[in-house]
């Protein structure tokens, strides 16, 4: 198979879809692989790096597109790539279709078969693709959410973990999750007064025992929800429902509630957000305030860190590229129910039941696509 990684575009985005190291595995499957010059370039991997490991360089994304059979990335397509792809080409990356219709709309009309990242499973019911850009963002969740808490970026102007004398800032994680629980750690480690809420008693007999004494844990139900929010100097926001919109547990009347200059880090922005204020910002522009809040909605913020989270999203995507290569999407699919939950859309059809629902579509089975 022909596999193609063309240059990431969206705002402030370095990860890059293969690493030299996948392009060298791919390669001794007897693959081929094009790149586009200069798409390593955010995680310090020049042209020559991946030469040396058998891509052809190609001089735009417009031969990626055209020549290769599979498209490997890492976000979503923006609109001059979707209107690039081609009937029954594969697409490999995230999506997050659900609260993005009109991404929805161009791959269904493109005939292209989507297989999507944050919709992979494993026997233990997670998400092993998503696991580790949660990770990264869930931590830097906080390290955003400290920044922007000084008042030089608009917040109250509170140090996180305090000083002798001097209280910490008190943090609320909605969600205890792998979003949630990476922030939480290091909330804790810096020293902040965390409280995390979750609506699973696994969950919070979890968190309670890894986190013990150090990190407060609370069902989460509308009044304690809104109690946690009202105290918080910086919240959280690390919800997932996965493939589908993420639910609004912050309402805007809740903002009043809050101190003024607080700040609110909405890390399930991919998936529409859990605030309903959110709307999705970038790294040139990250923040925006709304009755004296600070938002903080940075739609790809493991970007921002490319080289950790290209290499950490290789070593889980690559196995599964390998598969689709070396059987063909619908073997790789029919061998494995865990990947087949990946595919979202499949030649001008949508598979995945939350996304179907979310955006009003008729679903066509996996099985049935599969087989199609």
């Amino acid at each position: 198979m022909l596999i193609g990684t063309p240059r990431e575009i969206k705002n402030h985005e370095y990860r890059v879809g293969l690493t030299p190291e996948s392009v060298t595995e791919l390669v001794a499957h007897g693959h081929g692989v094009l790149v586009e010059t200069g798409a390593g370039a955010g995680i310090d991997a020049d042209d020559a790096a991946y030469s040396a490991a058998g891509a052809e360089i190609v001089s735009g994304a417009a031969e990626v597109f055209e020549r290769a059979e599979m498209i490997v990335k890492v976000k979503e397509p923006q609109a001059a790539e979707r209107a690039m792809l081609r009937p029954g080409q594969i697409l490999y990356t995230y999506l997050h279709l659900a609260p993005d219709p009109d991404q929805t709309r161009d791959l269904v009309r493109s005939g292209a078969v989507c297989i999507a990242y944050e919709t992979v499973t494993d026997a233990q019911g997670g998400l092993p693709l998503l696991k580790p850009m949660s990770q990264v963002a869930g931590r830097m969740s906080v390290q955003a959410g400290a920044t922007t808490l000084e008042k030089a970026h608009g917040g109250r102007g509170v140090l996180l973990g305090g000083v002798p004398g001097v209280a910490p800032a008190k943090v609320c994680v909605i969600g205890g999750g792998v979003v949630g629980f990476n922030a939480a750690q290091m909330a804790v480690g810096l020293g902040a007064d965390v409280t995390i809420l979750d609506r699973s008693p696994t969950v919070l007999e979890r968190l309670g025992i890894h986190f013990e004494a150090r990190a407060k844990t609370r069902f989460s139900n509308t009044a304690n929800l809104a109690a946690c929010v009202a105290e918080a100097d910086l919240v959280i926001g690390a919800v997932l429902v996965a493939g589908a919109a993420a639910p609004k547990l912050v309402t805007r009347a809740m903002l009043g509630t809050m101190k003024r200059g607080a700040v609110m880090v909405d890390v399930a922005i991919d998936q529409g957000g859990c605030f309903e204020t959110s709307h999705p910002t970038t790294h040139a522009d990250p923040t925006y305030q709304v009755d004296g809040i600070v938002h903080y909605c940075v739609a790809n913020m493991p970007g921002a860190v490319a080289r950790t989270s290209t290499y950490a999203l290789n070593n889980v995507t690559l196995p599964h590229a390998l598969r689709i290569a070396d059987l063909g999407w619908q073997g790789a699919l029919a061998a494995d129910p865990h990947l087949a939950a990946g595919l979202n859309v499949q030649r001008g059809h949508v598979t995945h039941p939350a996304v179907a629902e979310a955006l009003g579509y008729d679903l066509l089975p996996t099985e049935k696509a599969i087989a199609a």
